[in-house]
């Protein structure tokens, strides 16, 4: 019984030294390549750029994402409770062609950007997508500050806006 238990706290201990939430997205993380409405190629970096100074919303999404779509009414009462906010939508979709219908068909308002290679990237590696949607804030510093939330009502989420 002494094992188990001391065998439970070690495990227990290993996995929380493994669970920091970044502050920083990494150089290949910032380097990597999105596509926007236009058909043109960016950097994450530069979508960032775009909104330094504000906090930034993030919300990794699909069109063909059952809960994503659930989740945008919870966005749009988040975007209108916080409108000063910059809302960046990243893309996971299978095509630019149903991206686009489905930000069309949702009424999805903000920033829209499409993963060409969807998980396999250097940013969804960073970013470790295990489910969609996934929510992150980026404040006005430029920091992380929320790293992985699933629901746009999220207290973690909603608290630091008001900060």
């Amino acid at each position: 019984m002494k094992k188990i238990i001391y065998t439970l706290t070690l495990l227990v201990s290993l996995l929380s030294c493994n669970s920091q939430e970044p502050t920083q997205f990494s150089e290949e993380a910032l380097n990597d390549s999105f596509i926007n409405l236009e058909g043109t190629e960016t950097t994450f970096k530069s979508i960032l750029e775009m909104h330094k100074g504000k906090n930034i919303v993030i919300d990794i999404w699909a069109s063909w994402c059952s809960d994503c779509i659930k989740g945008m009414p919870k966005v749009k009462a988040l975007q209108k409770q916080f409108p000063d906010v910059a809302y960046v939508f990243l893309s996971l979709d299978r095509g630019q062609d149903a991206w686009k219908r489905g930000i069309k068909k949702y009424n999805v308002t903000g920033n829209h950007y499409y993963l060409p290679n969807a998980k396999d990237c250097d940013f969804a590696d960073f970013v470790n997508i295990s489910w969609i949607p996934r929510y992150m804030l980026i404040n006005k510093a430029s920091e992380i500050v929320v790293f992985n939330v699933i629901e746009a009502n999220d207290n973690k989420l909603i608290d630091a806006l008001k900060k």
